[in-house]
């Protein structure tokens, strides 16, 4: 009925042969989104208010392909709507059922030649999605897209979250872009991106006292480039910008082509008052469907990793068969064997250690070179996931000798080429029974429902700065603190570890120190959001921790049923409470330099006494000791907590 009634409406403001003139509206379910539709001269825009508030003002809709300009000239055909109401599960992400409730609204326009593109709006309670989708224009039976008007107008006084595009084939060898660029906060909207590139998804704003909004893209497969924001107009707001021509070695197309019938990825626009809907948003996986079956032996867990600490020297048989044990004595499912490892250890011994490190019930993941034509990187293996006749063949090997995990590094593009190595990698390895992590790569882009194999990518400036500088080190508890609200908010991210270490050597001795305490380490691997998550545990600290934190460490999940916002401000401070099963665990990070008071309404507590882990106050130059304590909440579930300076909370 609710269906049948859209479409009446909607249909009502057909008018097929008229100029564009009319003004169309959907409002979300509970009625506070209001997405509205425009046109001013032949070029169609929307707009988005919250709760009577502009959230995005006038925005331009369209695209220009070789077979004609779909952004200027427009007429309007026809308005359809409908309701959508459909609830599915997922295996790695922040929820394990997700119901996805929403209002829709498709556009057929036509343009000066009379070709047509129908532009397809969703609507939930704090999500806009939104795509073009084109049929077969008389005999034209494809197309390339050479540039998109779309745009997203912020409010002038609105501030950014935001991580700059980087120059193409630059940073070490030549592997950028590769999203891993450090994030401005509150920054006004006319600061100049570091690059002049613009800014890669999912990017963050803060409108003023009226909300909260977090650009993405999700749907992208290897039938379209990934996209990113072109530096801030006045005017326009961030247009959709393609990939550079240079990525890629300057190999590649860096426009679209499609095959018609067909569709653009879905562009999303997530919407709140607070930051509960950034931090609690679904809207990437709501839009697409799984392109297939997760193939049997896919399981979450935890993983050691000898690189993060020991680096390249490492990747050696006696120094794995030390990361394997150390996962057995934790109960850990898997051990990352890093780069090098075919000139280092050499294949024979791979399938030794393998059969070792099974005998021990843990399973190995072993590290790819992408390919070896996109940049300088020389770690190997090389073009091994490049072709299809190599991958299947080393997928073959490595599911004969019990391999279960591959993560794959050096991509440096989002051309379209590039997202369908990406694709083609995902595929192939589900065949074999091989989960895949990404590295030095694009975002996933609903790639954990599209493709059920999909663990996580990094996409971020992960943990390996922190061992690379002090200054990173400096700024970890700031990144773990503001990803939460973007980047881990749209997609899994391989943070790519928990790391105990308190300095960032082999003999935990020398070099720089890490600046955050053991407490706010173990929280961040419930904040950080991955199914199969590194725990950067070394050997030596197996004697060197207290037995409290290696008792949690060893129970550690990695999958959630449910995430709920709890409190928090991007790069200040963070509280989330996820559930696995029928357990909660509630996780804080404080990246300021005061101690932080929070009274935290926690109902799933009410009544109930629980275990508090969290820091004393530090010593001169040194990080706190940890400290656990059981403390009964208030009845409502009202719990007072302090969190120290770069320090942590887990109450479970």
């Amino acid at each position: 009925m609710k269906e049948k009634l859209l479409s009446a409406i909607f249909m009502a403001a057909m008018s097929g042969q008229c100029a564009l003139a009319a003004t169309h509206e959907v409002k979300s379910p509970d009625g506070r989104l209001v997405l509205t539709v425009t046109d001013e001269g032949g070029r169609a825009y929307y707009s988005v208010k919250y709760d009577g508030k502009q959230m995005l003002g006038r925005s331009q809709l369209g695209l220009k392909a070789n077979i004609g300009d779909f952004s200027t000239g427009l007429r309007e055909r026809a308005v359809s709507g409908k309701h959508t109401d459909t609830t599915y599960t997922m295996r790695g992400t922040k929820a394990s059922t997700v119901r996805y409730v929403a209002n829709q609204m498709g556009i057929i326009y036509e343009n000066a030649k009379k070709d047509l593109m129908t532009v397809t709006f969703n609507v939930s309670d704090n999500d806009v999605a939104f795509r073009y989708t084109f049929p077969q224009q008389g005999e034209t039976a494809c197309m390339v897209v050479e540039s998109e008007a779309t745009a997203f107008n912020l409010p002038a006084h609105s501030t950014a979250f935001i991580s700059p595009q980087s120059d193409p084939m630059i940073g070490w060898k030549r592997t950028k872009p590769s999203y891993e660029e450090v994030y401005s906060a509150d920054a006004p909207l006319t600061a100049k991106s570091q690059y002049g590139r613009g800014y890669v998804f999912p990017a963050l704003f803060r409108v003023g006292q009226d909300g909260w909004v977090l650009l993405s893209e999700t749907g992208t497969d290897g039938g379209y480039p990934g996209c990113h924001l072109a530096d801030y107009d006045p005017q326009a707001g961030y247009r959709i910008a393609f990939p550079m021509p240079e990525e890629a070695n300057g190999f590649g197309s860096a426009t679209a082509s499609m095959a018609l019938p067909g569709s653009t990825p879905w562009r999303t626009i997530t919407v709140g008052a607070t930051l509960k809907p950034i931090v609690e948003t679904t809207v990437a996986y709501d839009v697409v469907e799984p392109k297939y079956d997760a193939s049997p032996g896919i399981k979450p867990g935890r993983y050691t990793w000898s690189w993060l600490i020991w680096q390249d020297k490492a990747t050696v048989y006696d120094d794995q068969v030390k990361f394997i044990d150390l996962a057995a004595e934790m109960g850990y499912e898997y051990t990352l064997v890093d780069g090098l490892w075919d000139k280092q250890i050499g294949r024979g011994k791979i399938e030794e250690l393998s059969r070792y490190a099974q005998s021990k019930g843990v399973h190995l993941m072993l590290w790819y070179n992408s390919n070896g034509n996109a940049n300088d990187a020389p770690q190997g293996p090389k073009n091994c996931m490049n072709t299809a006749i190599a991958r299947k063949k080393e997928m073959a090997w490595m599911k004969k000798i019990g391999v279960k995990g591959i993560k794959v590094d050096f991509f440096g593009s989002d051309k379209q080429h590039t997202m369908q190595l990406y694709e083609d990698i995902l595929s192939d390895a589900n065949d074999y029974g091989l989960q895949v992590i990404f590295h030095g790569c694009t975002l996933p882009r609903g790639w954990e429902r599209m493709y059920p194999n999909f663990v996580s990518s990094e996409a971020v400036l992960a943990s390996e700065n922190v061992y690379f500088s002090d200054a990173h080190a400096r700024r970890e508890a700031f990144d773990l603190t503001l990803h939460p609200f973007c980047r881990n908010a749209v997609a899994a991210m391989d943070w790519g570890g928990t790391i105990i270490n308190r300095r960032m050597s082999r003999d935990n001795k020398r070099r720089h120190p890490r600046y955050t305490s053991d407490v706010f380490e173990m929280a961040a691997a419930i904040v950080n959001q991955a199914s199969v998550q590194c725990i950067a545990l070394q050997p030596n600290n197996l004697a060197e921790l207290p037995q409290m934190e290696l008792d949690w460490l060893r129970g550690v999940p990695t999958t959630w049923d449910e995430t709920q916002f709890i409190d928090g401000y991007p790069g200040r401070y963070v509280v989330l409470a996820r559930r696995h099963g029928d357990r909660w665990y509630v996780a804080g990070l404080n990246a300021t330099a005061e101690p932080l008071t929070l009274k935290l309404p926690l109902p799933m507590f009410a009544g109930k006494e629980v275990a508090v882990y969290s820091d004393k106050k530090a010593k001169d130059g040194q990080l706190p000791d940890a400290q656990l304590k059981q403390v009964k909440a208030s009845k409502d579930g009202t719990l007072k907590v302090t969190i120290q300076p770069s320090g942590g909370l887990i109450v479970q």
